[in-house]
């Protein structure tokens, strides 16, 4: 018998059989594991759905290690329930779900993703979580191993005034550098570059930004498209953008 206990967050759900599904889940010592589950877990007085988003307490086991196994889950928090109102919010939820369980290997542990996952989650409480919401996917891409480097000018080596980033390399550009190509260019939003302002266009920027590198160096990679979750999250800044 194989059995482990770990935290984690739900991914996704799908339905398997009469009462059951299949639920992925990003745990912190164990990465993305599947298993079967029940669609509703009690704890204390309350119920709650096993959706996206829901943060746990989980127990997996199988006969063998390498079998789909079960789930017994204890949630701690549902996050997706407090954003039900909220369409950025959840959007920027379900893109975090998503991305991760598209672009991650299964039962290969990424600690910091994961972290960086609870932590995002977290955000959502604040105004702040958009920005929340792109650091994490520059998280994501470093833990994958396509670092942007974004704290000095790939040209100069000169750490000021940086706004632009080489779509080929990942690196800064310094706005003189930069001048000539800047057509070529990704912008570099403020808030990446320790400026307090937080637009709409900073977070279109961002999203541009780290969209173009997981589209080309992970997703192209493993031959998948971008996730519609993701596609929608970046169309809701994009169009506020344009209205402004």
């Amino acid at each position: 018998m194989a059995e482990w206990r770990d935290h984690g967050v739900v991914l996704s759900v799908r339905p398997f059989g009469e009462d059951g599904l299949v639920m992925r889940a990003l745990t912190r010592e164990h990465g993305l594991h599947a298993g079967l589950a029940r669609w509703t877990s009690k704890r204390r007085r309350g119920g709650y759905v096993l959706q996206p988003g829901v943060e746990a307490d989980l127990v997996w086991r199988a006969r063998l290690e390498d079998q789909l196994g079960a789930w017994t889950p204890e949630p701690v928090k549902d996050h997706a329930s407090l954003w039900l109102d909220d369409k950025r919010r959840l959007a920027g939820l379900s893109s975090a779900a998503a991305l991760a369980e598209t672009v991650l290997p299964e039962r290969e542990a990424h600690p910091g993703v994961a972290a960086g996952m609870e932590a995002f989650l977290a955000s959502l409480e604040h105004e702040f979580w958009p920005a929340a919401y792109v650091r994490w996917e520059i998280g994501l891409l470093a833990d994958l191993g396509f670092s942007l480097n974004l704290t000095s000018c790939a040209a100069t080596g000169v750490t000021e005034d940086l706004i632009y980033v080489s779509p080929r390399t990942g690196r800064a550009v310094c706005a003189a550098a930069g001048e000539a190509y800047k057509d070529r260019m990704l912008p570099l939003p403020g808030f990446l570059r320790g400026e307090p302002a937080l637009e709409d266009s900073d977070i279109a920027a961002g999203l541009t930004l780290t969209g173009h590198f997981l589209a080309r160096d992970v997703l192209g990679a493993i031959h998948k498209d971008m996730p519609p979750a993701r596609l929608r999250l970046a169309d809701m800044y994009r169009e506020s953008d344009i209205e402004t």
